[in-house]
């Protein structure tokens, strides 16, 4: 099995901050830009290309699909549907983290503000500096470049380590927190990385890095200008000696699926312990029995990864194993929600079933009375839930106890697991919950369930106990009224 790569790299998305702390901004009319936004919202997310041929060389994409741009009077523009070499630029990181950004062929800096923004500057002056603030979902896993390892909280050790082969449960989960220009990296026991290796539980200067980019790939910097390296045998993710980033300073940021477990109704996990036969009879949870989901962005049916790489897969009379080595129309399984409860429907149309030995079979034509078709599946990597939809991040509200639906800035949130629901609680230990009126709080004193369902790749929609979905409305409020799973009611998770 390859030991890394299980999950992409995530493409870097960012906003670009000016010295007036305003976001180089996209327009649709006459794809002009300014630096006139005040929040990261859709028109100030900027994609990052780099040229093959060059790594030093790199093309800014904007939400349109246009590539930025700068002629020979420095005049800015932003229309043009493929880079051409106008379009070349190249970063320049400064001490504090911030870029500058230089046209390749001209040798002029880009910089200004509001709509007065042009590339004509010959030196680097504060007008030409530009802080990033990473656009993409916070959550990832992190891969070491040089070693080809992941992060991984080890607990035990009180220590992040970096010598896992592939990212698997909970403790690999990296959630990037995003303050003043700066990142730290806080674990899933809501503990934050400091620059000597400790995990800590408050957020200060020694937890908190700028980031760089070398070649694609992100570096980590600390308040001594030293740089996040693994260390040592195990990995110890801590602050080495170098000032500069080389290659074994140097990660990716991948893509975090979701990983579950299964329970039959026979009360037993299922599990890959016995080899490759699938079936339900394991009485704990371990690598054995976590499986990752990976929902196919076409068909939207999902494939179930072991810890040793390979899918479950229909094969002959029925029965379910873990032999599929690619994607393949065996291996893709429909979902159906029920409630506590989820069915999965195997290509040749039959649900999957447990025998009396546990091994799974996809061999009934509907959900029998006994329930054999029926598991509880339990999202075991993501203790701490950070929502993202259509208009923006889900954060509390300033003035109330209800919930936004499109800030630029996240609030982090914990999910307990419940007999196939989840609780979702505030940082101040108070429960969500939904009024009358279809609102959802959170300074609930007592539990209240909600439904995790999975409809599309990267997304997540969201049930009440009253039944409906969880949306943004057009004022930005976070509501359960949805009658539908619509882009409205689908989350990044």
């Amino acid at each position: 099995m390859p030991t890394n790569g299980i999950n992409r790299a995530l493409k870097l998305q960012f906003g670009l901050i000016n010295h007036e702390n305003r976001y180089l901004t996209a327009e649709a009319f006459g794809f002009k830009v300014n630096a006139s936004g005040i929040s990261l919202k859709k028109k100030q997310i900027w994609t990052l290309e780099q040229e093959e041929q060059d790594g030093q060389v790199v093309f800014l994409r904007s939400h349109l699909g246009r590539y930025l741009a700068s002629d020979n009077d420095g005049k800015i523009i932003c229309g043009a549907e493929k880079p051409d070499s106008e379009c070349r630029f190249l970063i320049v990181p400064q001490f504090d983290g911030r870029w500058a950004l230089q046209s390749e062929p001209y040798l002029r800096y880009f910089g200004g503000s509001a709509d007065y923004l042009s590339c004509f500057a010959q030196t680097i002056g504060e007008q030409e500096l530009w802080a990033v603030h990473l656009a993409l979902h916070p959550q990832a896993s992190l891969l070491s470049v040089a070693r080809k390892r992941y992060a991984h909280l080890s607990a035990s050790d009180g220590e992040i380590s970096v010598d896992s082969n592939i990212p698997w449960g909970g403790d690999s989960l990296v959630t990037l927190v995003y303050q003043d220009g700066k990142y730290s990296l806080k674990t899933c026991d809501s503990r934050f990385l400091s620059n000597d290796g400790k995990l800590v539980k408050v957020n200060n200067n020694t937890t908190t890095f700028t980031l760089e980019l070398k070649s694609g790939k992100l570096a980590f910097k600390d308040c001594d200008g030293k740089y996040l390296t693994p260390v040592g045998p195990t990995g110890t993710l801590r602050s080495g000696r170098c000032t500069k980033p080389g290659k074994d300073e140097l990660f990716d940021l991948e893509e975090n699926h979701p990983q579950v477990v299964f329970q039959a109704a026979n009360k037993r996990f299922v599990s890959v312990k016995q080899g490759v036969s699938i079936s339900a009879n394991q009485d704990v949870e371990t690598d054995m029995e976590t499986f990752q989901m990976e929902i196919d962005k076409e068909s939207k049916k999902s494939m179930f990864r072991t810890n040793g790489g390979s899918f479950w897969t229909l094969v002959t009379h029925g029965e379910i194993q873990s032999t599929a080595t690619d994607m393949e129309v065996n291996a893709m399984f429909d979902i159906e929600w029920r409630g506590r409860r989820v069915a999965l429907k195997a290509s040749n149309g039959k649900y999957v079933s447990t025998k009396k030995n546990g091994q799974l079979s996809a061999v009934s034509e509907t959900v029998g009375k006994y329930d054999d078709e029926l598991f509880l599946m339990k999202l075991i990597n993501r203790p701490m839930l950070i929502l993202r939809g259509e208009n923006g991040f889900v954060c509390h509200h300033k003035n109330s106890n209800t919930l936004d639906a499109n800030r630029s800035v996240y609030d982090i949130f914990s999910v307990t697991f419940n007999n196939g629901a989840y609780n979702i609680k505030s940082a101040n230990g108070k429960f969500w919950y939904i009024s009358s009126s279809g609102l959802v709080y959170s300074d609930g004193e007592r539990s209240e369930d909600f439904f995790l369902e999975f409809p599309e790749h990267g997304r997540i929609a969201i049930k009440g106990s009253n039944g409906k979905y969880l949306r943004g409305d057009q004022g930005g409020m976070l509501m359960c009224d949805g009658v539908s799973v619509d882009v409205s009611s689908l989350w990044e998770y």
